[in-house]
């Protein structure tokens, strides 16, 4: 089986990245996407009390393809979502021979050097990066390809402040249903 993970914030999902996803599927034959939300991500602030919100927003944005799994991984630990924790456990997990796939935006991808043991994670992951407008400098050590997609503009933030069309339906309402992003 040919896994890739998507990890991130996710706050929250939306249609680019169940494109970005999708796109992952088809254009290089994965047999399953596993999307992990992050319980607090270290790289940026953000209310811990979202994280069950955001975690079943993905869920709910991801249960129409059943390619796609989520993984509650990061959720469990209750901390901050380091991804070399989390590959390993997922390597461990999926008996995974080689390098893990793995999605990430140019924006993530160009401040991978400050992640918690950055050195390490370059020897166990794949990056699949997906433009996202910003110029991605070259990431010396870093195994990692350019997606070949098209960017798609649309920035979680945005969503939070104005609920505009990207935002998945289902999600939009569990938004309104549970009062997020006033």
């Amino acid at each position: 089986m040919s896994i890739c993970i998507f990890p991130g914030t996710f706050n929250p999902i939306h249609t680019a990245h169940i494109k970005m996803a999708e796109f992952a599927l088809n254009h290089y034959g994965f047999s399953k996407v596993i999307f992990i939300p992050a319980y607090i991500p270290p790289h940026k602030e953000i209310k811990k009390d979202l994280a069950l919100h955001r975690f079943n927003m993905v869920k709910i944005a991801t249960a129409n393809n059943p390619r796609f799994t989520v993984s509650d991984i990061e959720y469990k630990s209750e901390g901050k979502s380091y991804s070399l924790i989390t590959v390993k456990k997922i390597i461990e997990e999926y008996n995974i021979k080689g390098k893990l796939n793995f999605l990430i935006g140019t924006d993530a991808f160009e401040k991978i050097d400050s992640w918690y043991k950055a050195d390490e994670l370059k020897e166990l992951v794949h990056f699949i990066v997906f433009p996202r407008g910003n110029i991605l400098s070259h990431k010396a050590g870093f195994d990692y390809e350019i997606a070949p997609m098209e960017y798609i503009d649309i920035s979680s933030t945005e969503l939070r402040n104005h609920h505009k069309k990207e935002t998945i339906e289902e999600v939009k309402e569990y938004i309104s249903k549970n009062d997020l992003y006033l």
